[in-house]
């Protein structure tokens, strides 16, 4: 019994062109991108509130406890929490409001253009807020617009670039 056509030698590639590799490629690549900066946070939420907060169990060094927890973000884990949960509240508003949005622009839209300004919108409003994560309160106005224009990427790669194979 031989093998079925799908597995013989250039059965498989031999439909698709060398553009459609490099746009099935590029789609893949630049939706796993905005995958991972939209899950990045979520995924490092526990790491981030113990290293913004002091830590009371360090008997390792010989400093006072004024000099040794002077440099956190929060004086208590529970301030922590409330403002971390403050920005998962932000990401679910502005998700679901995107999502809204970003479907009613793509159906009056070309899908293209929507893609494109909505890869380039998340990366430029990404890369601002984590370039100001020192001043906390200025890069929480941030956290809105990137996963607002992070919407606009979910629906459209799929819609315009893979339904037509």
């Amino acid at each position: 019994m031989g093998w079925p056509n799908i597995f013989q030698r250039g059965t498989l590639l031999s439909r698709f062109s060398h553009h459609h590799i490099v746009v099935f490629l590029l789609t893949f690549f630049s939706y796993s991108l905005l995958h991972a900066s939209r899950k990045t946070f979520s995924n490092v939420k526990v790491s981030i509130s113990k290293q913004w907060t002091p830590s009371a169990l360090n008997k390792s060094v010989e400093l006072p406890v004024e000099v040794w927890n002077s440099n956190h973000l929060f004086p208590s884990a529970e301030e922590a929490t409330l403002f971390l949960g403050t920005l998962d509240t932000i990401f679910l508003f502005s998700y679901a409001v995107g999502l809204f949005i970003s479907g009613i622009v793509g159906d009056r839209l070309n899908l293209r253009w929507v893609l494109s300004f909505g890869m380039c919108s998340s990366a430029l409003v990404y890369s601002l807020a984590y370039a100001c994560l020192k001043l906390v309160n200025y890069s929480f106005f941030f956290w809105l617009p990137f996963y607002l224009s992070n919407n606009f990427g979910w629906k459209e790669a799929e819609a315009d670039k893979l339904s037509i194979w």
